[in-house]
């Protein structure tokens, strides 16, 4: 089954992938505050709509998040999507080395807080850890 599209325009495409239960965001360049906070409350409300527990990043594309940005992510949309479920997270880094520095800010505080988080290069070798990430063991009887 191919993945949903939840939202799609200049700054962001958000994806629901039905069959992994996987939320997933690829970024296309810098994102604007309404656009920011619209897409991550729409993947919020996707994990609670279908039980998901894991989260894509691709932000390769966008340079750098405004600190008020990282705060209200931190503040107010990480307590509520934790809640729906989250606790895995697929980061591919933003290009830019100033965009990196804040994303591993954002990384660390969500780790300490109980989510197992992994940067990867590539959005494929993301998905596909996402995809085995916490799966039953074939070894299990």
């Amino acid at each position: 089954m191919p993945a949903q599209v939840l939202i799609d325009n200049p700054y962001v495409t958000l994806w629901y992938h039905p069959e992994t239960k996987i939320v997933h965001h690829q970024m296309h360049r810098f994102i604007v505050e309404s656009v920011f906070r619209e897409f991550l409350q729409a993947g919020t409300q996707a994990m609670k709509q279908h039980g998901a527990c894991k989260w894509l990043s691709d932000d390769r594309k966008n340079p750098v998040l405004a600190q008020s940005l990282h705060d209200w992510a931190r503040d107010h949309w990480f307590p509520q999507t934790r809640k729906a479920g989250w606790k895995y997270w697929a980061i591919v880094a933003p290009e830019e080395e100033l965009g990196q520095w804040t994303m591993q800010r954002a990384v660390d505080e969500y780790r300490a807080m109980g989510i197992t988080a992994k940067y990867f290069s590539d959005p494929d070798e993301a998905l596909r850890w996402l995809q085995t990430v916490d799966a039953p063991s074939s070894l299990e009887a």
